[in-house]
């Protein structure tokens, strides 16, 4: 079988989406894939002018999902989509990855992954029937200093690790205080589309995600503080976790939307008995170390002759131009493509660094913790499973 772009088909992200067009230039930055189907809206007008605006087929701009699936199927093997990649608000996610897998096509998604635990453990099982590839874009771990430290935690070189801080403040929310209905009327916000949680499950998995991804440590109980401070709002804005890791390590995990001035400050910081360690995302390029006397050295991305093999291959661009939010985005796409092409020639599929529907689960099952806690009198709460 000749090497050639793999198809790709979406589903959401039309005109005026925000992660959409992210999904795309990322999935296609690389000249690996391209789209060549979609049901870009749940309005068929929108979704047919989205389809206009992308150049694609009249024909492969479809009503629906399941119009999607059943037309797709239909064609020969060497024209229809290879993989599908899903960017609709949270409700959505489960049943349209379902019938994807179903129908025999791969599936990349945008997290939180389901609406529930249990919604994400019957996913699961989908996606081990199936034996496609599913990969969830937590793109954080895409970039190349996040695999640096990954590399450095579990090569030992920090010694044991006995606390991890991770934050992810924005202040996009802080502005609404001031409106005069008092109140956003986005899907986030809404039970109904994006589930029972806003600030934990949009950004708070994230944040959660990224520390498991670098220290590979898993949450035995936590004990959380959740606030919704813009009035009116269902969902809550705020939120302050403590966490108790499996091993004997602690935590602290903030995320908030009401953090004003804050843009998208996602940054961690790592401490075990030899090193610390620190990254930004909004400075992607450099990965701070400490030592016990207050020295700190600086790695950048820009000198691969220090750096671990899986950096210097997620990195793209030359010293001194920071990969960003799009290239970690595109790397996450990359590896789920080896994965991709693998089961399309029938051949087993490879271990793969991108985070799969296993991490779906976790991600769900933090979040449903996270909500029992906050609503809890008793300190603590052990992880659901």
């Amino acid at each position: 079988m000749a090497e050639r772009k793999l198809r790709g088909g979406m589903v959401g992200g039309g005109i005026g989406a925000f992660i959409g067009p992210v999904h795309r230039m990322a999935a296609t930055m690389d000249g690996q894939a391209e789209f060549v189907a979609g049901v870009f809206s749940s309005d068929p007008e929108k979704s047919k002018k989205s389809g206009k605006a992308l150049f694609m087929d009249p024909k492969r701009v479809y009503t629906s999902y399941e119009e999607m699936v059943r037309k797709e199927s239909e064609l020969p093997r060497g024209e229809r989509i290879d993989f599908v990649s899903i960017v609709t608000p949270n409700v959505t996610h489960v049943p349209i990855a379902k019938a994807f897998l179903k129908a025999g096509f791969n599936v990349i998604c945008d997290k939180p992954m389901a609406m529930s635990l249990k919604q994400a453990k019957e996913l699961e099982r989908v996606v081990k029937k199936s034996g496609k590839v599913f990969a969830l874009t937590h793109n954080y771990t895409g970039y190349p200093m996040v695999k640096q430290a990954r590399y450095m935690v579990r090569k030992g070189m920090l010694g044991t690790i006995n606390k991890i801080v991770v934050e992810y403040p924005q202040g996009w929310l802080s502005g609404m205080l001031s409106r005069r209905d008092k109140s956003i009327s986005i899907w986030r916000m809404d039970p109904k589309r994006a589930g029972a949680s806003c600030c934990m499950g949009d950004i708070g998995t994230h944040a959660e995600n990224l520390a498991r991804y670098i220290t590979g440590l898993e949450i035995e109980s936590l004990c959380a503080d959740l606030t919704s401070f813009i009035p009116g709002n269902k969902l809550e804005d705020d939120g302050n976790v403590l966490i108790r890791y499996k091993g004997g390590a602690r935590g602290i995990l903030y995320a908030s939307q009401i953090s004003t001035g804050e843009e998208n400050g996602v940054n961690i910081r790592v401490y075990g008995t030899k090193l610390g360690l620190q990254w930004f995302q909004e400075d992607p390029n450099y990965l701070i170390i400490k030592d016990p006397s207050g020295f700190k050295k600086i790695l950048s991305k820009g000198n691969p002759t220090v750096l671990c093999k899986e950096a210097v291959k997620a990195g793209r661009l030359p010293f001194g131009h920071p990969d960003g939010f799009i290239e970690a985005f595109a790397n996450i796409y990359l590896e789920a493509y080896r994965a991709i092409r693998a089961e399309i020639k029938g051949k087993k599929i490879p271990e793969c660094d991108f985070p799969t529907v296993k991490d779906g689960v976790i991600g769900n099952a933090f979040i449903e913790t996270v909500l029992a806690s906050a609503a809890s009198n008793q300190k603590w709460t052990k992880m659901k499973k």
